[in-house]
């Protein structure tokens, strides 16, 4: 679950001199068919710079055999905005897990971050370096598709009937479907809607009573959806079709859940190279198995928030961190700070860049972080897990959360605290599920019913916890510059910097371990400083192995400082909140043109582009501009008002 970040961010900064915040408001939008859409996290990337299971990008199996990427866990965005304050009133700042440096010498400033939901738009980079846009909505031409009738000739019944009986939803081995108006012609267009649209089923012409039926049944068992029909493949034809998804507000695995279900089909056949937020405007490429550019193009005409497009076939799916990053355009409104304060930033954001901190949405947004759950799997003490998932947590819940968690805290009965749960598949649902199962002795096997990659979330967590910690003592006791000591990738290898090479680098080289058993430290002042902390935290930096595999940490290395490519801002006036300041790629294929925007106008906007590579945070580059702490709960209070 992708833990929240504000929709509209008003990072206003407090006053100096009385350390009194001042106040704006933040609207949350909700997206609909032609307006706005709320987008509440800074966009974040995680792939294969770290160890796979670092990745958001990784899919696992669930029990279920559903596939299930890795989420940021304890979102709870729902309920009124009262509700969220309060919640967040016992959220984590930056510097509960560690943010407290910046690089850059300029005087901060404030801004609003997504206002607007096309205020903040993520354009993936793939490995050939070329930037994903949805420019084309044309089907490439090929004598072997379906004629357009096909998705036509069937109606609404129909498809009802052919559906229940491709999912097996009722006892009927058949559907029969009457042809009228009877001509060889419509009896092929139906044979073809069926197999086209509803892969797994046959279908054969027969005559009852005088009329012709197309009989539709299943050809293989319950194995036939797994897989599109492969005799139906033209051979000359690559057998995956690449297309480029712009969605709003829905993440990369929601929208290929809502594409398989239109489609007909199971989610794993297809296949993308990095998962995007749900909150933002996102540009990516995805193929899929043997359906045709025809069909999903017919999807533009019944999605809402999704668009597809630049179709072509190819005989190569897409593969998880085959990319080079994301390109990112954002809009800072109501900016206060001078034109000299926004170029120093800009400068200072291009040449030295931003502290490669793991951004907020890492930690969750509830009073109990990800990272301590993390710590205690480490420490192997499982009753410590189980608390702080299922006991009652300061500031506001879902009431049905809140319910569970009294009924757990006065009774220790999961089968009465899971009544109280009307969504058993929250992570306090599916413990609770694995205690009634395994029994409260049994505590490790209950956990493992959670899905593998979020429980290895709760880790990678206390892994970025501790190396924002070390990160910052780092710059504090070294400053902007490579010492002896530091470490340092050779190819794939971590050397240290030894004292007569060290001009030969620069703070831009140098990398810092997050904790495993396949990892160096430095060798100076912060390598101690690891084996303190985790010390502290009753671990053993040298046994970094855990009885239960899935949990030995093996450890990564991270860039301390990330340089943005392709840096580029411009600061306009406006006068309405509610105008785009820029066009997005629908809104050029709609030849939408831009406002013309007044040149005094009652505010100032930042409009800032720029590349990321894998596994680094846009909202820690945002907050570096601005000097501002991006924690909810620091916006929360920092703001008298929240609006949904």
């Amino acid at each position: 679950m992708e833990a929240v970040e504000m929709n509209s961010v008003s990072l206003k900064r407090p006053r100096a001199e009385d350390d009194v915040a001042s106040a704006d408001e933040i609207k949350r939008q909700k997206i609909s068919e032609k307006s706005e859409a709320g987008n509440d996290s800074g966009h974040n990337i995680e792939t294969v710079t770290e160890q796979p299971e670092d990745t958001k990008n990784e899919i696992i199996p669930s029990e279920e055999g559903e596939e299930q990427e890795e989420e940021e866990l304890d979102s709870d965005e729902d309920g009124d905005p009262e509700s969220f304050a309060d919640m967040m009133k016992h959220g984590l700042t930056e510097s509960d897990v560690g943010i407290t440096k910046f690089v850059s010498s300029h005087k901060g400033f404030s801004g609003i971050l997504k206002e607007r939901y096309s205020d903040f738009v993520v354009h993936e980079i793939g490995k050939d370096g070329r930037v994903s846009h949805l420019d084309d909505f044309s089907v490439p031409v090929d004598d072997e598709d379906p004629p357009e009738e096909t998705f036509t000739v069937l109606s609404n019944e129909d498809k009802q009937r052919l559906e229940e009986l491709q999912l097996f939803k009722n006892k009927e081995t058949s559907v029969a479907i009457e042809v009228i108006e009877d001509t060889k012609e419509k009896r092929t267009v139906i044979h073809q809607a069926v197999k086209s649209l509803f892969p797994g089923l046959e279908t054969k012409t027969e005559d009852r009573d005088g009329k012709k039926y197309i009989i539709a049944y299943h050809a293989a068992g319950k194995k036939a959806l797994a897989n599109p029909r492969k005799h139906s493949w033209p051979k000359s034809r690559g057998s995956y079709c690449h297309f480029v998804l712009y969605k709003e507000n829905k993440d990369t695995m929601d929208a290929i859940n809502v594409l398989s279900k239109f489609l007909r089909v199971k989610p794993n056949i297809f296949s993308y190279m990095g998962t995007k937020d749900k909150r933002a405007i996102t540009v990516q490429e995805i193929a899929v198995l043997r359906i045709t550019a025809q069909r999903l193009a017919h999807l533009n005409k019944c999605l809402m928030n999704f668009k597809l497009g630049n179709f072509s076939y190819k005989n190569h799916p897409l593969k998880l961190g085959e990319l080079q990053g994301n390109h990112f355009t954002v809009v800072l409104r109501n900016i206060t700070g001078t034109d000299d304060q926004i170029e120093q930033a800009m400068h200072s954001l291009r040449e030295i860049g931003f502290i490669n901190y793991y951004g907020m949405q890492r930690f969750g947004t509830t009073a109990v972080p990800t990272y301590q759950i993390g710590r205690a799997i480490l420490q192997n003490n499982w009753n410590e897990v189980m608390d702080l998932i299922l006991k009652p947590r300061p500031g506001a819940e879902k009431g049905y959360l809140v319910k569970c968690r009294e009924e757990w805290a006065k009774t220790k009965d999961p089968a009465a605290a899971l009544k109280k749960l009307p969504v058993k598949r929250c992570v306090e649902g599916q413990l609770l599920r694995g205690l009634l199962k395994f029994g409260m002795k049994n505590i490790i096997s209950a956990f493992g019913i959670i899905p593998r990659n979020n429980r290895l979330m709760y880790i990678h967590s206390y892994q970025s916890y501790v190396w924002n910690n070390m990160v910052s003592k780092r710059i504090e006791e070294y400053g902007l510059r490579a010492v002896p000591g530091d470490l340092i990738l050779k190819g794939a290898t971590a050397v240290h910097i030894e004292e007569g090479d060290v001009d030969n680098y620069t703070i831009h080289d140098v990398v810092m371990p997050l904790p495993g058993f396949d990892v160096i430290y430095p060798k100076h002042k912060i390598g101690e400083a690891y084996k303190e902390m985790l010390v502290a935290d009753n671990l053993d930096i040298n046994n970094m192995r855990h009885k239960i595999r899935d949990y030995s940490l093996s450890g990564a290395y991270r860039k301390i400082i990330i340089r943005p490519q392709n840096v580029n801002w411009e600061v306009v006036a406006y006068d309405d909140p509610k105008i785009p300041l820029f066009t997005t790629d629908l809104d050029k294929l709609e030849g939408k043109p831009l406002p013309v925007l007044p040149t005094d106008g009652k505010f100032r906007a930042l409009k800032m582009e720029f590349s990321l590579p894998p596994s680094t945070y846009a909202t820690m580059a945002i907050r570096e501009v601005l000097k501002m702490d991006t924690s909810i709960k620091n916006q929360t209070q920092l703001n008298t008002t929240w609006l949904r």
